[in-house]
């Protein structure tokens, strides 16, 4: 009986053996073509993914197909045992995506978030849980920044929050040349918490469409909704009219907070955590370098910049009496005994002049920093020009960070030469009338309707209303002479 079998079993070996080639060499073209496919598929897929997360192509594994093609937002396996969490925890095709993705391809910079969080995470959740909000939401400011302070998107969104100035000045956040507020972890926590409550009532106490709004805006979410004619985030996922980032916002959020929760479990046992962040704070009666600060602290200055992120130029800002500044903790006594030894004329020296610059045509943030003898950064800080490196700076005020001479005297460059003619700019104005246009008053004033509108900050089809003052013609002082009448 055993010898017939294997008998039988060799026949059918031997029959398939010899069937196969006639179906074979297109079967497998189309294997090749496939798999190829799915390689291109989940590399387009991880770079997409990469400029949200903060990453490069050598974060990236060629190990492993991540290709993220599920519009099937399944519940996988019931014996997922997920943590425990005040943000309602979801376990989905979509969700294990970017679990497994950040315990690969992002493995390096996960482990980085993870290592910053501790450092805010127990501020963050107190301010949280004042606001009566769900202390887990402290995973949103990971997904969005990483925790840092000084993150900007390329869309200028700043700070562990990410604030557009719009949304930060409306839950009053300062932004100006001298403070961001966005990058305060504490204040930028506040506000965050009230947009958040903000958005949770709007969208019926629905915690993902409440983040999905955070990433997209209320309004988008809200269209969204109308459109599908449904309030479940996951089935509004599964159409076009959202984008990639905000269909990928929430399972983001939520396996960010998964792994987080329980790191050891998912391969993360080996991160060094940073100590929380503490501080006391301070009132300075006048601006004052944070070089002062750090001395009369007895620290090193990049403490007291990590400790006060919103400051921009190195020192508490004029006209401020009363600034709360942020000094180690236990460290406040001490401060203000030293600190009233300085005279208040010796509390702030000049050490940058800032000076206004208008870009030409073939200026880069690089070239323009190489002729002030500063940094690319730098510029890009002080106007707020986000991580866009090809930004658009033709015919653009820039502010430029110059230094001072020692001595007290500015340093001696044609730049700065150059920038100061640039600063002694002087207008001419008008007063538009009835019936006056761009074309006409252009036509009138010699110069095209085109210019006339970037002067004022105009469309070229808006009608002028009559009684505002509007430039027409701009005028530079020339070395030797004196202003031009800008009657």
């Amino acid at each position: 009986m055993i010898k017939t079998t294997l008998i039988i079993l060799s026949l059918l070996f031997s029959t398939t053996a010899f069937a196969a080639p006639a179906s074979t060499a297109a079967e497998q073209r189309d294997q090749r073509d496939l798999a190829r496919a799915m390689r291109v598929a989940s590399n387009s897929s991880d770079v997409t993914l990469s400029k949200g997360l903060g990453l490069t192509p050598t974060d990236f594994s060629d190990d492993e197909d991540f290709s993220d093609d599920s519009q099937d937002y399944d519940l996988k396996l019931p014996e997922m045992d997920l943590p425990d969490s005040d943000i309602p925890l979801t376990f989905n095709t979509k969700v294990d995506y970017f679990v497994r993705y950040f315990q690969g391809p992002a493995r390096p910079v996960f482990a980085k978030w993870l290592s910053r969080s501790e450092r805010y995470i127990p501020m963050m959740k107190t301010v949280l849980k004042k606001e009566g909000l769900p202390e887990d939401l402290v995973y949103l400011a990971m997904i969005e920044s990483g925790f840092m302070t000084h993150a900007v998107s390329v869309a200028s969104a700043v700070g562990p929050w990410q604030f557009m100035p719009a949304t930060g000045k409306r839950y009053a956040l300062r932004i100006d040349p001298w403070v961001d507020e966005r990058r305060d972890p504490l204040k930028a926590t506040v506000a965050a918490a009230l947009y958040l409550k903000e958005l949770y009532a709007l969208f019926n106490n629905d915690w993902y469409l409440a983040a999905a709004g955070y990433n997209a805006g209320e309004n988008k979410i809200l269209r969204a909704i109308n459109m599908y004619n449904t309030r479940d985030f996951w089935e509004i996922s599964k159409g076009s009219y959202l984008a990639r980032e905000t269909k990928d916002y929430v399972p983001k959020l939520l396996a960010a907070a998964i792994i987080a929760k329980e790191p050891a479990k998912h391969g993360f046992a080996d991160v060094a955590y940073l100590p929380p962040i503490e501080f006391d704070v301070v009132k300075i009666p006048s601006r004052t370098d944070l070089e002062v600060v750090a001395k009369a602290c007895g620290v090193s200055v990049q403490t007291i910049r990590e400790l006060n992120p919103a400051l921009r130029r190195g020192s508490t800002p004029p006209d401020y009496p009363g600034y709360q500044l942020k000094v180690p903790r236990g460290a406040a006594a001490s401060f203000e005994a030293e600190y009233a030894k300085v005279p208040e004329s010796e509390r702030y020296t000049e050490k940058v002049k800032h000076v206004r610059y208008r870009a030409k045509k073939k200026d880069t943030l690089v070239s323009i920093a190489r002729r002030f003898k500063t940094t690319p950064q730098a510029i890009a800080e002080l106007n707020d020009l986000g991580r866009k490196k090809a930004a658009k700076l033709h015919g653009k005020v820039l502010t430029v960070p110059v230094l001072v001479a020692a001595q007290g005297e500015q340093t001696s460059t044609p730049a700065l030469a150059e920038a100061k003619a640039e600063a002694k700019e002087f207008h001419k104005y008008y007063t538009v009338k009835k019936g006056d246009t761009l074309a006409s008053l252009a036509k009138r004033f010699n110069v095209t309707a085109r210019v006339l509108s970037a002067w004022n900050n105009l469309k070229t089809r808006v009608a002028l209303k009559p009684g505002k003052r509007i430039i027409v013609a701009k005028y530079q002082e020339k070395k030797g002479a004196g202003a031009r009448d800008s009657g």
